[in-house]
């Protein structure tokens, strides 16, 4: 009997290491990085969302460059003269790519909240496609949307 709790426990532990090790990447929606001209076309954004798209854009074009100033005066000011000073500069840096990576999430979510029901399932429908795992948000209900009638 224990022998049988052990071996399915390690089949357990394996399973979720492997889900873990292969788990998807992020499907992102790139604001920043994608032309704002293809989401626009893409999601057949309306005016407003059109509006805090670039506003959004801009957001993250500013905050990235906070952080890439961050960068270059860690590669200015960290010494690299031994190998514990460049282990120390590289999880600095990291630190700061990963805010980034960070940022252009957070970005995106908000995006993504501003989509209605259609836009969000065509996300949603993309990433799959792409075998990427979608943000969940909550899609926008706008005055002018049709509403999905039940059949």
């Amino acid at each position: 009997m224990m022998n049988m709790i052990k071996n399915n426990g390690i089949s357990l532990m394996f399973v979720f290491i492997s889900s873990v090790a292969m788990a998807q990447a992020d499907c992102v929606l790139g604001v920043g990085l994608t032309d704002d001209a293809t989401l626009i076309e893409v999601f057949q954004m309306n005016g407003m969302q059109q509006e805090k798209l670039a506003n959004l854009g801009a957001e993250l074009k500013y905050r990235n460059e906070l952080l890439n100033d961050q960068l270059e005066n860690v590669m200015k000011r960290h010494p690299q003269s031994n190998a514990t000073e460049l282990r120390q500069l590289a999880d600095k840096y990291k630190g700061v790519v990963d805010s980034m990576a960070i940022i252009q999430t957070m970005i995106d979510k908000r995006v993504l909240a501003l989509f209605n029901e259609k836009q969000y399932e065509l996300y949603l429908s993309l990433c799959a496609e792409a075998s990427r795992s979608p943000f969940i948000v909550v899609p926008a209900v706008y005055n002018d949307s049709i509403p999905v009638k039940n059949r």
